[in-house]
């Protein structure tokens, strides 16, 4: 006996012409899933923060007041930087795109973007100061100012090619839909 409102299977069919639930472009979204890097970076540091938790109930039960409340403060870091380093990527929504770092965002809206494209370029590895060859999704301003949005050996497409590239076109297809016009081809002079 089949249950398809249990499977993830029964996928929504092409023909089918209504708005999902989720599809509100005023909502800022990640055009892509989080990769395995970043989620296993996650789990590990919530693990720890686990841990340490269970440390400062531990010096709490004991009597130690401030020793407590500065492992408490410690795992509250942990998982304050937790949950901003899997908050860290590329988001859209109609009002512009969003590039989260983990102690920054600069958003540009739609209006200010003069293109977004994909181009070979040396590029972080999973963030670190070591580069290699790879390649970037870079979204120029206006005033020539350029901005990295993607990469595709960033903790959310290392050994993911295809995922990139999925990703990549999806943040086009925003700026093609809600950029700017382009300007009309000056007509021809005989």
């Amino acid at each position: 006996m089949p249950l398809p409102f249990l499977t993830a299977d029964r996928a929504f069919d092409a023909n089918d012409q209504v708005a999902l639930p989720f599809d509100d472009h005023d909502q800022w979204r990640r055009p892509y899933r989080p990769g395995s890097w970043r989620v296993g970076a996650a789990a590990l540091s919530l693990l720890l923060a686990s841990f340490v938790l269970l440390a400062a109930v531990i010096v709490a039960a004991a009597g130690s007041v401030g020793g407590a409340s500065v492992t408490f403060g410690i795992a509250g870091l942990g998982i304050v930087a937790t949950l901003r380093m899997l908050r860290m990527g590329t988001w859209v929504s109609r009002a512009g795109v969003r590039r989260v770092g983990f102690l920054s965002t600069v958003t540009v809206p739609w209006a200010k973007v003069t293109s977004v494209r994909t181009v070979q370029q040396p590029v972080r590895w999973l963030g670190l100061p070591r580069t290699v060859q790879g390649q970037a999704l870079v979204l120029g301003r206006q005033g020539g100012e350029q901005l990295v949005l993607l990469t595709d050996h960033s903790a959310d497409f290392l050994s993911r090619v295809e995922a990139f590239d999925r990703a990549a076109d999806t943040v086009e297809a925003w700026n093609a839909e809600y950029g700017p016009a382009p300007a009309p081809a000056a007509a021809a002079t005989r």
